[in-house]
């Protein structure tokens, strides 16, 4: 099996490939990213390409996928809806439109096309344009992510807020489990869905998506 994952640098991304890597029924993983990945393993092929709004110079690369894993985000402190959506929604369907088999979009609680957030609302348009693929699409949608196996956030603030709340962790899977995720368990259930697992929902919040990697 062959999986794509664009944003394998970012927290929830580095879970996804760790899962990806140690599963034995995924024989190939390829990650698009503007540059190469540190990680090195007999499965892994890096593909370094700049501009994610067309991916059409390396879609012959990108070709025969069994699945396609977003994981690409940015954070929307200080970004107006022109400047938050390409990452967000754009480069999601232009993925979507050159990488075949099953799509899993990773998208965040709170989402919704008809809110008055900025990012809920191009969060949840985008949710709605994936669901609409004439494929198996899935939205996982996780509340607090507990960052494991040195997952790491590239954004600063991202990374203090996890480091100062990581007490948090147990509190919260303790008083609020259908909110709280790891980026281990995240990782097991979007591979689980690219091995051909079909939950009764296809917008996988927290509890659902624990419940599909165990």
């Amino acid at each position: 099996m062959k999986i794509v994952v664009f944003g394998a640098s970012g927290m929830v991304g580095q879970g996804a490939l760790r899962e990806c890597l140690l599963d034995p029924a995924v024989d190939s993983v390829v990650t698009v990213g503007r540059s190469p990945l540190t990680s090195t393993d007999p499965k892994l092929r890096h593909v370094v390409h700049a501009d994610f709004g067309d991916l059409s110079p390396v879609a012959a690369e990108l070709a025969d996928a069994d699945a396609c894993f977003y994981c690409m985000g940015v954070t929307s402190a200080g970004l107006n809806e022109a400047e938050y959506t390409p990452v967000t929604h754009d480069y999601a369907l232009e993925a979507a439109r050159v990488v075949g088999g099953t799509y899993v979009y990773v998208s965040g609680e709170g989402a919704d096309a008809g809110s008055k957030t900025m990012w809920a609302r191009v969060k949840g348009r985008t949710e709605n344009e994936v669901l609409a693929l004439d494929r198996p699409a899935f939205v996982v949608r996780p509340g607090f992510i507990q960052p494991r196996h040195g997952a790491t956030s590239r954004t600063r603030i991202y990374r203090y807020i996890y480091s100062w709340s990581s007490w948090l962790f147990p509190v919260l899977k303790r008083v609020a489990p259908s909110f709280v995720t790891s980026t281990e368990l995240l990782g097991r259930a979007m591979v689980a869905l690219a091995k051909g697992a079909r939950p009764e929902v296809r917008v996988l919040r927290s509890d659902e998506i624990n419940r599909l990697a165990a």
